[in-house]
């Protein structure tokens, strides 16, 4: 299994020898993380079509799919509406993360193997650190996604990850907010931490680590609300 990794400069151009709406998918939900459509935003079915060249069923088939994904709300007959950050369904994403993250690299850092992993996981990170000083904070996260889909991926849990994925979108978007908060620093600094217990083969520290990293941005909850309060649901 391959990561996609769109990077946050978009294309809209299409790739006609694939699938058509899990491009537009793909498109639209890198878009809506980055913030560059912001909850709120309208969605016309015919800029989207006209935008892509296409019928209307690719286009329609891909906004009900958002809308699976909670990213986007329909209303029949009158808008789609890029949906505002749920709060509650943010928590529940980072306690299903928390808990497969941090038994994944508890049991990474057991492996015989684990100097591999932390090799790759390294040189993912050193990727993050030449955006550190940048304000591409679209990429950054794009690549911290990457970082990430490594520990699946040693941990033979790569095919969880789509389902991940599929519910991380209210997450990652506070994420994206709480960047501008607290900074890339952090977010680097957290993956050396988890690097380290798992090269050392010390599973307590990589997986305290882990907590540490995935608490940071729930932690920051009341204040991402009160600095944007026109993105967020409390439900």
């Amino acid at each position: 299994m391959t990561l996609d990794l769109p990077t946050a400069k978009h294309r809209s151009g299409l790739d006609r020898t694939r699938q058509i709406a899990p491009q537009i998918v793909e498109y639209l939900r890198e878009r809506i993380l980055a913030l560059e459509l912001a909850p709120g935003t309208a969605l016309s079915r015919a800029e989207l079509q006209k935008q892509f060249g296409l019928s209307q069923t690719p286009v329609r088939d891909a906004l009900m799919r958002l809308e699976e994904e909670g990213l986007v709300t329909v209303y029949p007959q009158y808008a789609t509406l890029v949906s505002k950050i749920d709060i509650n369904l943010a928590r529940q994403t980072h306690f299903m993360r928390r808990a497969v993250e941090q038994e994944a690299v508890f049991n990474l850092a057991e492996r015989a193997t684990a100097r591999h992993i932390a090799d790759r996981l390294r040189s993912a990170n050193a990727k993050l650190k030449t955006l550190v000083a940048s304000n591409e904070y679209a990429d950054f996260l794009v690549l911290d996604r990457a970082f990430h889909f490594i520990i699946y991926e040693e941990a033979g849990l790569e095919h969880i990850w789509p389902i991940i994925r599929r519910h991380s979108g209210h997450i990652d978007r506070l994420r994206r907010l709480n960047l501008l908060n607290v900074g890339t620093q952090r977010v680097v600094d957290a993956h050396d931490a988890i690097i380290e217990g798992i090269a050392a083969g010390d599973p307590v520290g990589a997986e305290k680590a882990m907590k540490i990293h995935l608490s940071g941005t729930l932690s920051m909850i009341n204040d991402i609300v009160e600095r944007y309060p026109d993105y967020i649901d409390m439900g």
